[in-house]
C-alpha cells in the first residue's frame, strides 16, 4: 500500500512538472503578469505569504556565499535561451524575407503540380497565351506587364569560406522593372538586353566573391560582366539577374520556368485563374506571389524551428539537472535553518515558495542574460541558407521582442522544474532529522 501511494505521489509530481512547463511556455504575458501580481498580493497580505517573503529574503541574501553553484544555474539557462532565441530568429528572419518577396497584386504561373520554379516548365507558346489572359495590368503603351523568367543555379565561391556554393541566376523579361518597382539600382546600371550582362543583388554580393560591378564571372563556359548592383528588400537580393533570352541561349533552354504578372487588382486573380484553367492548351496553375513565397518560407522555417526547439530541449534538460543539483545542495546547506523556521511555526508552503522563488530568480537572470547576448550578437546578422530552388537565400536574423519573451518563458519553466523537487524535499524533511544534519 505504501509503495502504491509512493508511486501515485511520484506520478502526480511528474504530471505537475509537465503541466507547469506547458503552462509557462504557452501562457501569454498578461496571464503571467497576473500570476506574479497575485503572488505579490499573497506575500503582502497573508501570514504565510509574509513568512515566504522572509524566508526568500534570507535565501537570496546568501546567494553571494553560493556564487559558484548559483552561476551554474545562471550560465546553463543563459546558454539554453541564447541558442533557442538565435535559432528561432534564424527561422523568423528567413520567413520574413521570403514573405516580403511576394504581394497580392502579382501572380506567378507555374506548370501544373509544380511547387517551385526549378520543378516547373512553361513553353514560349504558353507564355504568350498567359500574357493575353484577362486581369493583367497594362503599361502606357498597352503592353501587359508580365515577365517570362528562367531560373538556373550556378556555383560561385563564398567570401566566408572560399568554397563554391549555389547562387540563383534569374533571367527576366523587359517588363521586369515595371513588374517589380521595388528593385532599385544602387550602383552601376541596368543590364542591356541581348548582351551577357548581369546585375547582382545586394545580399548575393555580400556573400559571394567576385561580384563587384565591373568584374566578370564564368557562367556555363561564357564570360558575363557584372554591370550593377540592385536592392529590393526581399529574397531577390540573393540573385543575379540578366536578360532572359540571353540566359536561355547560354544554357540552351527552349522555354521558361515561370511567368510572373502584375494584376489590375487583387480581385482580378480569380478571373485570371479562370481564364487559364478554361484554356485546354494550358496546363498551368496560378497563385499570388505572396501565397507562393509564404509556402516556400513555411517549409524552410518549420525545419529550422523544429531543429531549434529540439536542440534547446536537450540543453534545457541539462540545465534542469544543473539547477536540481545546485538547489539540492543549497537546501542541504540550509537544512538546519529551514528546520528551525518550521519548529518556531513556519509551515511548509512558505518554505516551498521560498526555494522556488530563489531558483526562478536565478533562472530569470539567466534568461535575461541569454536573451541579451542573442540580441546583441544575432539581431540583423546576415547569413545565407539553401532555399527551395537549391540556391543560397541571403537573409537577416530577426530577434523580435516576441522571441525574447519566449526565451525568458523557457528560462522560467526550467527554473520552476529545477526548484520544484528541492523545494518539496525541504518542506518534507523531518524537523528532527534536519536539526541533526551538519
Amino acid at each position: 500500500m505504501r509503495k502504491l501511494k509512493s508511486m501515485l505521489s511520484g506520478l502526480g509530481l511528474a504530471l505537475a512538472i509537465v503541466a507547469s512547463v506547458v503552462l509557462w511556455v504557452v501562457l501569454p504575458a498578461p496571464a503571467l503578469l497576473g500570476l506574479a501580481v497575485l503572488l505579490g498580493l499573497w506575500m503582502l497580505l497573508t501570514r504565510m505569504g509574509r513568512q515566504a517573503a522572509a524566508v526568500t529574503w534570507v535565501g537570496v541574501s546568501t546567494l553571494g556565499q553560493r556564487l559558484g553553484a548559483s552561476s551554474v544555474i545562471v550560465v546553463g539557462i543563459a546558454g539554453v535561451v541564447g541558442v533557442l532565441v538565435a535559432l528561432l530568429a534564424m527561422g523568423d528572419g528567413l520567413q520574413k524575407t521570403l514573405k516580403s518577396t511576394g504581394d497580392s497584386e502579382t501572380a506567378i504561373v507555374l506548370r501544373g503540380g509544380a511547387t517551385a520554379e526549378l520543378s516547373s516548365g512553361v513553353s514560349r507558346d504558353d507564355s504568350t497565351l498567359i500574357a493575353q489572359a484577362p486581369g493583367i495590368l497594362r503599361d502606357a503603351e498597352g503592353k501587359p506587364i508580365t515577365s517570362s523568367e528562367l531560373v538556373v543555379v550556378a556555383n560561385l565561391p563564398k567570401k566566408s569560406t572560399g568554397t563554391d556554393a549555389n547562387v540563383e541566376i534569374r533571367g527576366v523579361g523587359p517588363q521586369a522593372w515595371a513588374l517589380r518597382p521595388n528593385v532599385k539600382i544602387i550602383e552601376g546600371r541596368k543590364f542591356t538586353p541581348g548582351l551577357r550582362e548581369m546585375i547582382v543583388g545586394k545580399g548575393a554580393r555580400q556573400q559571394f566573391a567576385g561580384l563587384d560591378p565591373g568584374s566578370t564571372i564564368n557562367l556555363n563556359n561564357q564570360q558575363w560582366t557584372i554591370v550593377g548592383e540592385f536592392e529590393s528588400g526581399d529574397a531577390h537580393e540573393s540573385e543575379l539577374q540578366g536578360d532572359v533570352d540571353t540566359v536561355s541561349a547560354a544554357y540552351r533552354r527552349q522555354g521558361f520556368q515561370s511567368v510572373t504578372v502584375r494584376l489590375t487588382s487583387p480581385e482580378a486573380l480569380d478571373a485570371f485563374k479562370a481564364a487559364l484553367s478554361s484554356d485546354p492548351r494550358l496546363k498551368v496553375e496560378a497563385k499570388t506571389t505572396l501565397e507562393y513565397y509564404t509556402a516556400q518560407s513555411e517549409r524552410l522555417s518549420k525545419v529550422i524551428r523544429i531543429v531549434g526547439i529540439t536542440i534547446a530541449t536537450i540543453m534545457a534538460i541539462g540545465a534542469v539537472f544543473g539547477a536540481l543539483n545546485s538547489m539540492y545542495a543549497a537546501v542541504a546547506t540550509r537544512a538546519r535553518e529551514i528546520a528551525t523556521l518550521r519548529a518556531i511555526g513556519f509551515r511548509s508552503p512558505p518554505v516551498v515558495v521560498s526555494v522556488m522563488l530563489e531558483t526562478m530568480l536565478l533562472a530569470l537572470i539567466g534568461g535575461l542574460l541569454g536573451a541579451l547576448v542573442a540580441w546583441l550578437l544575432f539581431n540583423n546578422y546576415s547569413v545565407s541558407t539553401l532555399g527551395s530552388n537549391f540556391s543560397q537565400v541571403v537573409f537577416q536574423f530577426s530577434v523580435s521582442p516576441a522571441l525574447l519573451w519566449s526565451g525568458i518563458k523557457w528560462a522560467l519553466a526550467i527554473g520552476f522544474v529545477g526548484g520544484l523537487l528541492p523545494a518539496v524535499r525541504a518542506a518534507r524533511l523531518p524537523v528532527t532529522t534536519a536539526l541533526r544534519e551538519s
